[in-house]
């Protein structure tokens, strides 16, 4: 078991997702699996008996939620939106151990491939160097 840090608009909305379950994984489909599905005993909701969301199932949803014009496949995808949060932490100003920390990677070089500073951060950075500034 490891900790899971959510922030206050999270938090406000993890009672909607739950909804009054006090047990199982938070995430889980709509609908019971069928008679001939093996499932974990973790991967299944004691109370409901709804099972855990697959990655699949999970990166579907949110392209589903996120499409252009409604158009499959050009929502959002999963993987990539997980590590936009590091860009935005980078350029929020994390450092490096706690990019890894955040995103569980064990190299430095792992973090730093996810790592896109935008234009105006590099723009920012760069006008520190800028003469009369007075940030220096």
């Amino acid at each position: 078991m490891e900790p899971v840090y959510w922030d206050a608009g999270t938090a406000r909305l993890l009672p909607r997702l739950i909804k009054g379950r006090t047990r199982g994984p938070v995430f889980v489909t709509h609908r019971k699996p069928g008679p001939s599905k093996v499932i974990a005993p973790r991967d299944v909701c004691p109370d409901t008996g709804l099972v855990r969301l697959s990655y699949g199932q999970a990166r579907a949803l949110l392209d589903a939620h996120t499409a252009v014009g409604g158009v499959p496949g050009t929502g959002w995808d999963l993987h990539e939106y997980r590590h936009s949060g590091l860009t935005h932490l980078g350029e929020a100003g994390a450092s490096l151990p706690m990019l890894m920390a955040k995103s569980r990677h064990k190299k430095p070089e792992n973090v730093r491939r996810y790592f896109h500073p935008s234009a105006e951060a590099i723009a920012e950075v760069t006008s520190l160097l800028a003469p009369g500034d007075s940030r220096r």
